[in-house]
Parts: C-alpha cells; sequence; structure tokens
C-alpha cells in the first residue's frame, strides 16, 4: 500500500482510519479547507494524508470511493504546501441529484473553485494529478473511463518539495467514510508543451 512504504504525515488525522490494501478513513463533522474568498471563512481542519515529494516532474494517482451523507461532504486528492497554500480535487454532495466534481486552488490564502455537476449515483472517481515544477495538471476518470482534464494550475510555494496525498471532510453535521485505492506516484505523464505540440 503506498502510504506504507512512505513517510507520511496527518493533517487532522481522524479517529477512525484503516490502511491495509486501501485507506479508509471516517470523516468528524465540520471538516473543511477554504480561505477567504466570497464565503468569509477559514477551514483548516479537513483529514489528509500527506507525503513528501522532492521531484519537479511526477504524475501521482488515486481512487477514491464514497458514499456521501450530507450537503458537502467531499473526497479527492490533495496538495497542502500549509494553510495558505494548497490545492484540493473532488467531488462533493450538493443535494439530491446532484454532486459537483470540482477544484481549488490556494494562493497566499486566497481560495477559488472551480465546478461542472456530476449525477449524485457517482461512487467512485480516479484522479491523476502531475506536476512540471510549480504547475500542475489534474485529471479526473469515471470507473472503466479515459482521463479529462479538469485544469491546469500554478502553486507559487511550490518551489520545492510538495506534500501530497487524499483527504475527506464534513462541512456540515454529516461524517461518512472515504476508500481509497490504485495510489501511485511515477514519471510524469503530462507532456511538455511547445510549439510542434499545439493547443493553448
Amino acid at each position: 500500500m503506498f502510504f506504507s512504504t512512505r513517510p507520511v504525515r496527518w493533517l487532522n488525522e481522524p479517529e477512525h482510519h484503516v490502511a491495509d490494501d486501501a485507506l479508509s478513513l471516517t470523516t468528524r463533522p465540520g471538516t473543511d479547507l477554504w480561505q477567504r474568498t466570497y464565503y468569509g471563512f477559514r477551514r483548516n481542519n479537513a483529514h489528509a494524508v500527506l507525503t513528501a515529494v522532492t521531484d519537479q516532474y511526477f504524475t501521482f494517482t488515486a481512487t477514491a470511493e464514497f458514499d456521501y451523507s450530507r450537503r458537502f461532504d467531499q473526497c479527492g486528492v490533495i496538495i497542502h504546501q500549509d494553510a495558505e497554500n494548497w490545492f484540493k480535487a473532488s467531488s462533493e454532495h450538493e443535494r439530491a441529484g446532484l454532486q459537483r466534481l470540482g477544484s481549488v486552488v490556494t494562493n497566499g490564502g486566497w481560495s477559488d473553485w472551480a465546478t461542472t455537476d456530476l449525477p449524485d449515483d457517482v461512487h467512485e472517481i480516479s484522479y491523476r494529478l502531475s506536476r512540471r515544477e510549480r504547475d500542475f495538471r489534474i485529471e479526473w476518470a469515471l470507473p472503466g473511463g479515459a482521463f479529462h482534464q479538469m485544469r491546469i494550475l500554478h502553486l507559487a510555494a511550490a518551489t520545492g518539495p510538495v506534500d501530497l496525498g487524499v483527504y475527506a471532510c464534513s462541512p456540515e453535521d454529516g461524517s461518512f467514510t472515504a476508500r481509497f485505492t490504485d495510489i501511485g506516484l511515477g514519471g510524469c505523464l503530462w507532456e511538455p508543451h511547445g510549439p510542434a505540440a499545439g493547443g493553448a
């Protein structure tokens, strides 16, 4: 299992977690990650297990399995440098019939949020996060499907090693268990951009 072979640290270790062939963790109510923008509040108490990666070029993969119970329940992948500089990608329960697949980039204590709608009968999503120095690309896939690009982003604080891993939280009064499988780290699958490559 990926995290059993590397030094790790917990960000807000949950009371219940199990690591065998997968990692399972159960959220506490009132846990979240956000900084300032629009909503005004600041939260840095989500549960995350992180490992430091020194490579400037890599691809990190993980599959999240979940069955949300309350609004804003979420789980996915994360880079967490400190409370004011981080990135997360996840699905998030919105209401009956709807969840949002989204990503948040937080630079210098200000968060953004980019989303697209998903039906709420999706209970498994795979993520692929690639690094090229301080730039990153996040992709997602449904079971058995191809990966699709979510966004390209820049983390100003990613000047050296980054702390990356998986996370889960329940911002309101709910609790659920997230299960993470197929966690891996390898060479960068994000090809360099150049005149011959085309695209934006």
